[in-house]
């Protein structure tokens, strides 16, 4: 099952090839069932760069389909896995009530803000998305690596701990912005994800998407070492988007990542040296070839050479002077 990706709907798709308990993380955003094939239009996206065949869900039938594809995901998610489910608030009763039906617990309920939210005159600008993350009921420990981004004692440029923000249930990540570049209707920005697999699962785990539309999940799990499947019902995003997975070179962003006794920055309070500053910039400029934004290569450095994030950006605009 690993890498392994169906072109079929979620519900016949996981009934049909995946086992019970097999799963050791999923994370997927559902439709939305507000017209999904004209999301692109709300963001000013171009035609001529957006995938066609968005399958919406009819709003009076997401209930029963939010119950039937959360069944199937409780089914194949280990006792030790996690899942994260991105909803807009339109239809969040329904994904919350599928959720206690199906006895799943919810551990939290986090709020994403992104940038560039849906402009009106008669109503509030809406710019987040409720993300919950939930699990099995029962006694079985769930897998969360409390400091896989941040150290315990790491702090910002103002003195607060860095571990301590990025835990809160409040998350400002924006919008990868792909210009000129082909991309699906609405999709997850690689940051988002890479901070639910990095928190919720290990390397060579399997990480599941019920609704894998621009493959985003298969590509970070890919580029963290994990391994991934998922399901896909557009037949044209299907064949635009599995054939370049292969292309990721796995386990990328994992290089120099370490935790280092609960403290990622090991050079933390090491001198800085010419050929640091030069292999920093290198490695910066390699990371940005591959499409991430500046807020992602500057995780990734921190990573890589063990250094605070703040540093990593300071560095990067001093050489850029």
């Amino acid at each position: 099952m690993r890498d392994t990706y169906y072109n079929m709907d979620c519900i016949t798709g996981a009934k049909t090839y995946l086992p019970d308990a097999m799963v050791d993380l999923i994370i997927t955003d559902p439709p939305f069932a507000i017209e999904g094939d004209q999301l692109h239009k709300l963001y000013n996206r171009k035609e001529e760069y957006v995938v066609e065949g968005y399958v919406e869900v009819s709003k009076e039938k997401y209930r029963e389909f939010s119950f039937r594809w959360i069944e199937q995901a409780k089914r194949v998610l280990k006792d030790t896995g996690s899942m994260y489910i991105v909803s807009g608030w339109t239809n969040l009763l329904d994904i919350l009530l599928a959720i206690e039906q199906n006895g799943l617990e919810l551990i939290n309920h986090m709020i994403w803000k992104y940038n560039f939210g849906v402009s009106t005159k008669h109503k509030f600008v809406t710019s987040h998305y409720h993300i919950l993350y939930c699990r099995k009921k029962g006694n079985a420990e769930v897998k969360f690596n409390p400091y896989c981004r941040f150290g315990a004692e790491e702090k910002d440029s103002e003195g607060s701990s860095m571990l301590y923000c990025d835990l809160e249930d409040v998350w400002t990540i924006g919008r990868d912005f792909k210009k000129g570049r082909t991309k699906n209707r609405n999709q997850l920005p690689v940051e988002l994800l890479m901070k639910m697999m990095l928190y919720s699962s290990d390397e060579d785990d399997l990480i599941c998407d019920f609704f894998l539309g621009s493959f985003s999940t298969a590509k970070v799990a890919r580029s963290l070492g994990r391994y991934s499947t998922g399901f896909e019902i557009n037949g044209t995003a299907y064949d635009h988007q599995v054939g370049q997975i292969s292309n990721i070179q796995r386990g990328w962003m994992l290089a120099g990542m370490r935790s280092n006794g609960g403290n990622p920055h090991f050079n933390q309070r090491k001198r800085w040296t010419k050929e640091e500053t030069g292999n920093v910039m290198e490695r910066y400029h390699n990371i940005k070839c591959t499409g991430v934004s500046d807020r992602q290569a500057y995780s990734i450095l921190s990573q890589e050479f063990g250094r605070g994030y703040f540093s990593m950006m300071n560095i990067v605009k001093k050489s850029r002077r």
